[in-house]
């Protein structure tokens, strides 16, 4: 233990974290910067803070203040300590509806305060597209602001009182007429009067250096206010009182299509008269699909309120009206208006990639100019970046001016370093030369603060400096940020990692084969960092069962990169760092879909874990449940399914069988099916061929052998809709489609290991060899398959989701992957596109359960809501992930984790449903994590209809139907 972590353990009652991990997490935020720490310490109040501060003062220790870590200038980063406010200090002290104002720790997350003033009627105005991780002390930190700055200004706007502690422990009560001044405040900003009523451009978002100019005297003398945007640079926030605004009851969603942005830009100012909530602009090349948006090539969002909906619609109408349009949305309903704004709101982590999917960065993510002059500055800009041979995609808040926009530097060369230098530099003199703001909404930090001159002027800046010297004399608070800054081109997060591709298992299409390139495609927009998902999003079940930044997305991502980088993690991929992070991924793969940038750590995962266990022993639970096809097919083949059974209900052998295996002891082993389902099929009774067109139904592991009664009613339907069901060939090189009964005397053996197998508990353990293996068998075996036009329905949504993007992936090389791939459909996929005139049979019962999540982020749900309309089953499952996830929840230290993500979403959703509705759970997982933690049977789709179709012919008089 070094010094410092001693004295700080020994003055501090929060923890305390000097380990590689706890470092590692915090060498980055959403910036281009990277900083490697010396320790990280969660404060439990303002004593906490004020014993770190007099700990790093006494060392000449710097200290950085963090909270969602999602500020993309880089002030979040240090070489000290860091202040983790979000673990203990995130509270919401008290609310007054009356005086409509609220006390509040830096690390409360801003949906939070929103959630508690929501039934007040009441809100916190500014609103970041990060509200559901961002703190309110990053926020006053950076001066945030968010799409409604129109309507409620800046979070200096809604700031009323601050709590500080400075750096050499003075405890400070900031407000108006210069309530909690530091000493030598006062005499700076007399001694300098002119200058500050003149060297501040007046504009809505001129974040950009320090706020003096609200210490003059015709302004209040605001030393909270000007000590707003300050990034953590004069003193230590410890609580605020913030102002609310009262939320409209009613709101309305105007979107006005455009032929482009510059034509939006220019018509956003012309709207601020009609007292818009939202004046937003986009881009049709950052929207993923324009469906459900008005024709057009940019978008503007302008948000309306009103007392009622008709209200509201009215003010949006007349919005519409009088804006010049190519066409136009107005859209009430909250559902649909949430859906337009995750459009807009994923916006940031979006524009990292350009359509071709080359990388883009932040560094010049948020200029500001008065809203008048935004369509000739965005001209202006394009010009720029053209000249530099640069690309990038502006979006943002055009009614304040301000320009969000990515842009394709090469941050891995030194030629790149040196373009991306020349760029700034001319766009800051551009900016300037427009009456603008380097910063409009997320501060200088390092990536602007250097610039500050051009902006300020020298003698402007000296005028920071000296303010920064009164409160903070020793240069301890967040040093190289806004005053005496680092260059902005030093200390670049891509500067670590290796610079030749490292050898990796898994094909990464979409990072040309990069490992590297797809560990930097998290930015650190902390998207995984919500503590509830909207609708079926699935992202992060791990982080919101245990709050900890290294079960989150980002916090892996993190250690991925350090582990690349080899200054901090130095054993690489024996690295028990980022194993013991990734321990707690479920493999739900919701950050494939539920990331903005699209991280795939399900797959990351996998490929450190084959590394990882290279050569070494495995854990045991790799062994027993990663070869569960293998040990299922052998207990098949003997035919010990009662045995086994029997044997798992004997307490003491079940335990003794558990510990050996890794499982967890709180466990239920699930039963076997007395009859495989591929045994039921060869002694069904053979059913006339329709005329339809034919499938090939996938007998996954779990269909096969845990729940063959999936299997026997997907066949019941399959064939009721018309359709011809065969499985897929047992023997290589078959002529032609086999049905899973074939054998011959002189390949017993080979029918016997012959059949199909996703490769999926061998990818979730990373035994990508055993995967890989196991799937070129099983493309031998679909050879005869893939010479057909036959779709591949995969009832199991992990295997299907395995075989749509594992497959092709692990097995890049070989052109039979993509074919099969693109072969596989899903249950309702089949019906819905091979059965398209079939009548669906009437279930009429309302529905819940959880949307799978390989089904929600690989394969997608649109068909299912269809079919589930169609049978008249209502509602709306729940997202999030079940828990269980695989072998997830099975494995010896999993289970409070596993329970905690069941009752996130996926038990309180069951608890809560109406009398009579239908459990629906397509995943074995899911079904299996009901019935031991909630005592609920889930059933499958398939399985539903398969009764209504039952009841339908029993109904009719029919008679007994086909085995």
């Amino acid at each position: 233990m070094t010094d410092l972590e001693a004295a700080l353990r020994g003055a501090v009652r929060g923890e305390v974290g000097c380990d590689t991990t706890s470092r590692a997490l915090t060498t980055m935020d959403a910036s281009n910067y990277r900083r490697v720490p010396l320790g990280v310490v969660a404060p439990v109040d303002a004593d906490d803070v004020a014993a770190v501060l007099e700990v790093c003062r006494a060392r000449g220790v710097p200290v950085v203040a963090r909270g969602g870590g999602t500020s993309i200038a880089g002030q979040a980063t240090g070489t000290g300590v860091v202040l983790d406010f979000t673990r203990h200090m995130n509270r919401l002290v008290p609310l007054d509806p009356e005086a409509r104002t609220a006390v509040v720790q830096p690390g409360l997350v801003l949906d939070r305060l929103q959630d508690a003033a929501a039934p007040h009627g009441l809100r916190f105005g500014p609103d970041p597209s990060t509200h559901s991780r961002c703190t309110l002390g990053g926020m006053i930190g950076n001066n945030s602001c968010g799409s409604h700055s129109v309507a409620w200004g800046t979070t200096a706007d809604s700031v009323r009182e601050l709590s500080v502690v400075t750096a050499r422990g003075r405890r400070l009560r900031l407000g108006q007429e210069w309530a909690g001044a530091p000493e030598g405040l006062r005499e700076l900003v007399d001694g300098d009067l002119a200058r500050l009523r003149t060297g501040f451009p007046d504009l809505p978002r001129r974040i950009s250096g320090y706020a003096l100019d609200a210490l003059l005297p015709e302004k209040g003398a605001d030393v909270a206010r000007s000590f707003c945007g300050s990034e953590g640079t004069l003193g230590v926030l410890t609580e605020a009182v913030v102002r609310l605004v009262e939320s409209p009851r009613a709101r309305a969603l105007a979107v006005l299509g455009y032929a482009d942005e510059a034509g939006a830009a220019e018509a956003a100012a012309g709207l601020l008269p009609l007292g818009p909530l939202t004046v937003e602009g986009m881009a049709v090349d950052l929207v993923p699909s324009t469906e459900g948006l008005p024709r057009g090539g940019a978008w503007l969002f302008v948000e309306t309120g009103g007392d009622t909906e008709a209200e509201a619609r009215a003010r949006a109408e007349a919005v519409v009206r009088a804006a010049d349009v190519v066409d136009a949305l107005v859209v009430t309903d909250p559902a649909g208006q949430r859906a337009l704004w995750r459009i807009r709101e994923d916006a940031s982590g979006t524009a990292t990639r350009m359509p071709d999917g080359a990388e883009a960065w932040p560094g010049w993510e948020d200029c500001a100019v008065p809203p008048a002059r935004l369509g000739d500055y965005l001209r202006d800009f394009r010009s720029l970046l053209a000249a530099h041979g640069l690309r990038g995609t502006p979006y943002g808040h055009f009614g304040d001016g301000c320009i969000h926009v990515r842009i394709d530097f090469d941050l891995l060369t030194a030629a790149g370093v040196a373009r991306f230098r020349r760029f700034s530099e001319e766009l800051a003199d551009l900016v300037v030369a427009h009456g603008g703001s380097l910063s409009g909404e997320h501060g200088d930090g390092q990536a602007r603060a250097e610039l500050l001159p051009r902006m300020y002027g020298e003698e402007t800046v000296a005028l920071f400096e000296r303010a920064k010297g009164v409160w903070d004399p020793d240069d301890l608070l967040n040093p190289g940020m806004l005053v005496r800054p680092a260059p902005l081109d030093a200390n670049l997060r891509f500067a670590v990692l290796p610079r030749e591709p490292v050898d990796v298992e898994f094909g990464y299409p979409a990072d040309g084969g990069d490992f590297s390139a797809a560990v930097r495609r998290c930015v650190g927009v902390a998207k995984c960092r919500t503590t509830s998902v909207a609708g079926s999003g699935v992202m992060c079940p791990s982080f919101r069962a245990t709050g900890e930044e290294e079960h989150s997305t980002r916090g892996r991502a993190r250690l991925l990169h350090e582990m690349l980088a080899g200054e901090l993690v130095t054993d690489g991929w024996r690295s028990t760092e980022v194993r013991d992070a990734l321990d707690l991924c479920l493999s739900c793969k919701g950050c494939r879909s539920d990331c903005p940038v699209e991280v795939d750590m399900a797959t990351y995962k996998a490929e450190f874990l084959h590394h990882h266990y290279a050569g070494r022993r495995r854990p045991a639970a790799h062994y027993a449940m990663g070869w569960l096809p293998v040990w299922l097919r052998w207990a098949a083949r003997a035919r010990v399914a009662p045995v086994v059974n029997a044997l798992a209900s004997v307490g003491p052998l079940a335990a003794v069988a558990k510990r050996l295996g890794g499982i967890a002891g709180e466990r239920e082993v699930p039963r076997l099916a007395g009859e495989t389902f591929s045994r039921w099929w060869r002694g069904r009774r053979p059913v006339a061929a329709g005329s339809g067109e034919l499938v090939v139904l996938w007998p996954d592991t779990f269909t096969e052998h845990l729940s063959p009664s999936v299997g026997r009613a997907a066949v019941r339907v399959l064939e009721a809709a018309g359709l011809r069901v065969v499985l897929p060939p047992t023997l290589r090189g078959r002529a032609v489609v086999g049905d899973g009964t074939s054998r011959s005397a002189a390949s017993l053996l080979t029918a016997r290991r012959g059949r199909v197998c996703c490769g999926l508990t061998y990818v979730s353990t990373g035994q990508l060899g055993r995967a890989r293996a196991v799937m070129r068998h099983t493309l031998d075996l679909m050879a005869p398959v893939l010479e057909t036009s036959a779709p591949v329905v995969v009832l199991e949504p992990s295997c299907a989701a395995a075989l749509r993007t594992d497959l092709p992936e692990l097995l890049h090389d070989d052109p039979r992957a993509a074919r099969l791939a693109a072969r596989v459909l899903t249950f309702a996929e089949a019906l819905e596109r091979h059965a398209p005139d079939w009548t669906p049979p009437a279930v009429d019962r309302p529905a819940t359960g959880q949307t799978h999540c390989h089904q929600h982020a690989v394969l997608g749900d649109a068909a299912d809501r269809r079919l589930r309309e169609a049978v008249g089953l209502t509602g709306e499952l729940s997202g999030g992930c079940c828990g269980l996830a695989g072998n997830f929840g099975f494995e010896k230290g999993h289970y409070e984790v596993s329970a905690a993500c069941a009752e996130d979403q996926l038990l309180p959703a069951v608890r809560e449903a109406p009398d009579g509705a239908v459990v629906l759970a397509d995943g074995f997982s899911c079904r299996t994590q009901l019935e031991q933690l909630g005592g609920v049977r889930g059933r499958h789709l398939a399985e539903v209809l398969a009764e209504a179709l039952e009841a339908e012919r029993r109904a009719g008089g029919g008679g007994p139907s086909a085995r």
